[in-house]
């Protein structure tokens, strides 16, 4: 794959998603809807988080594409915009697990 150059603004743009993506409660707000579209009453339930903290997350989420929000009726659900984000968790977890097993041998030595 071709090294593609970044312009400052574009690093700006790609930091600002991992900064939103570093944050516990994001990523457990994401979590919550990989397999389905929930509304801010079911995050709030399924996360144990208050009302108004679910909802300044997702502004941000949803600022910067994360998820997408649909109207239906009184109720807003909120749902990924793209499950690719996952990706980026996979990659990671993957990494975590390789450090923590390097260690672990690096131990038991």
């Amino acid at each position: 794959m071709a090294k593609k150059s970044m312009s400052p603004k574009l690093m700006e743009m790609v930091a600002d998603r991992f900064k939103a993506l570093a944050e516990p409660a994001r990523l457990q707000i994401l979590a919550q809807l990989r397999d389905r579209e929930m509304t801010v009453g079911e995050l709030v339930d399924a996360t144990c988080m208050g009302q108004a903290n679910v909802s300044k997350h997702l502004a941000m989420l949803l600022s910067l594409g994360f998820v997408a929000r649909r109207k239906e009726g009184l109720y807003a659900y909120y749902g990924l915009a793209d499950p690719r984000v996952f990706q980026l968790c996979d990659l990671m977890c993957a990494r975590i697990e390789s450090d923590v097993k390097t260690r672990r041998r690096a131990l038991a030595l």
